[in-house]
Parts: structure tokens; C-alpha cells; sequence
């Protein structure tokens, strides 16, 4: 077991990432590497931040923290509904597809971003480099 890695289904073989999730070893379908889905976590941040540092300058207010994370929160999980991608998941070639019907709902999508502003649970992940929160919403990041 590698550092990150949930013991939970290590007993059941497989030969790729992916494998035991009905996936492809590569090419569209397949798992998104890690590296993938933390450029695209930088760009939907720094894009975040953008934004709000726009809105607290028209307000007035500098203080850009919180209203950088509630950007966050909706523009990632809006545009994951809207197009299967945020908007630096779509610049890196990814999707968030559901486990279950390929199409994840709203709630399953808040709970993953909410999961996600809370920095912890997508530090822990499985063999398929799933984080808890994309276990918990029932999803994964898949290549286009």
C-alpha cells in the first residue's frame, strides 16, 4: 500500500487503474492521472481567485478568501454539470463521469466540490487514484 491509498479493496486484483471500474487501461474513458487533476485544481483556483479579487475590487472589500472558495464551489461543480468539466478540467482534457450512470447529479457534484474545499479527502484515495470525496459523490475523473 503506497502513502494516500485506502486499504479497502486492495484484496481484489487488477492489472490497470480503472480496471475494476469497468474503465479502459488508456486513451478516452480511462483514469486521469493525478498530475492531470492537480493542474486543472491550480487552474480552477487561480481562475477563482481571479474572479473574486474582481468582485471584492467592485465592492470594496479586499478580503477575497471566503468569496474565493464559494466561486470556487460554484463554478466547478456548476460547469461539471453543464459540460462534465470545470473549467480547467476541460484546459487538461478530463471529465467527471459518475460510476454509476455516467452522468452525475448536482447533489453528487456539490458533495464532491464541497469534499474538495475541505482539502483533506482527496488526499486519501484508493488503487483507481480515487480521493474519498470522489468515492463519496460516486464519481471519477476520466480522460476525454
Amino acid at each position: 500500500m503506497t502513502p494516500g491509498q485506502s486499504p479497502e479493496l486492495l484484496s481484489e486484483p487488477q492489472d490497470f487503474r480503472g480496471q475494476r471500474l469497468g474503465l479502459p487501461e488508456s486513451g478516452p474513458g480511462s483514469i486521469a492521472s493525478v498530475g492531470r487533476r492537480i493542474a486543472a485544481l491550480f487552474v480552477d483556483w487561480f481562475s477563482s481567485l481571479l474572479i473574486a479579487g474582481l468582485v471584492a475590487g467592485l465592492l470594496g472589500d479586499p478580503d477575497v478568501g471566503l468569496l474565493t472558495l464559494a466561486i470556487f464551489f460554484l463554478q466547478t461543480s456548476l460547469l461539471q454539470f453543464a459540460t462534465g468539466s470545470s473549467f480547467g478540467q476541460r484546459l487538461v482534457s478530463i471529465a467527471v463521469v459518475s460510476t454509476r450512470s455516467r452522468r452525475p447529479t448536482l447533489l453528487a457534484l456539490w458533495l464532491r466540490t464541497l469534499l474538495i474545499c475541505l482539502v483533506i479527502p482527496p488526499l486519501v484515495w484508493d488503487r483507481d487514484t480515487r480521493g474519498l470525496h470522489d468515492k463519496a459523490a460516486a464519481t471519477v475523473c476520466v480522460q476525454r
